[in-house]
């Protein structure tokens, strides 16, 4: 994960909220897992690696967050892809695979993504995985010092329609 992220921290930065230095040591990718790991353990969310099928490489991670019960049943997805990786189906296949996860396994009712209106390839992963935008939520997210609007999509379970 370090690596990843090191290898891509401009990439990544230009849809993420501004990281601290620390974001990049092993030691605060260790602690992010471990945090994960017991997020799992409560239910409140459910992170993952993407690998490459031939080689193992991690090529990205997805993770499914704020996990929500009773009435609502939902969360959100967020996820990233190695620069060099990107345009090759890896994350929309990543994200069908975890949508499934989420609706078959962990018995959610819908899943939430945002997406700056730039992010382009984002958006094109996230309505041939099948989820349909809703609207925009202005101003939504701190991204490098400036707030930025977001579209926002969305996902249900066809076994609950």
């Amino acid at each position: 994960m370090t690596q990843l992220y090191l290898r891509n921290r401009d990439f990544f930065q230009t849809y993420s909220p501004t990281r601290s230095e620390s974001y990049y040591s092993y030691e605060r990718q260790l602690r992010t897992i471990q945090h994960g790991m017991e997020s799992r353990k409560i239910d409140r969310a459910y992170s993952f690696g993407i690998f490459l099928r031939e080689t193992d490489e991690l090529v990205g991670d997805i993770d499914l967050t704020g996990v929500l019960r009773d009435a609502l049943q939902s969360c959100y997805v967020g996820y990233s892809l190695d620069q060099a990786h990107n345009g090759k189906g890896y994350t929309t296949e990543a994200v069908k695979l975890v949508v499934d996860f989420g609706f078959n396994h962990l018995n959610l009712h819908r899943i939430v993504a945002g997406v700056m209106p730039t992010n382009i390839g984002s958006l094109r992963v996230l309505e041939k995985a099948g989820f349909e935008k809703e609207g925009l939520a202005r101003k939504n997210v701190k991204i490098n010092g400036k707030w930025e609007d977001h579209v926002e999509l969305s996902i249900l379970n066809p076994d609950e329609e």
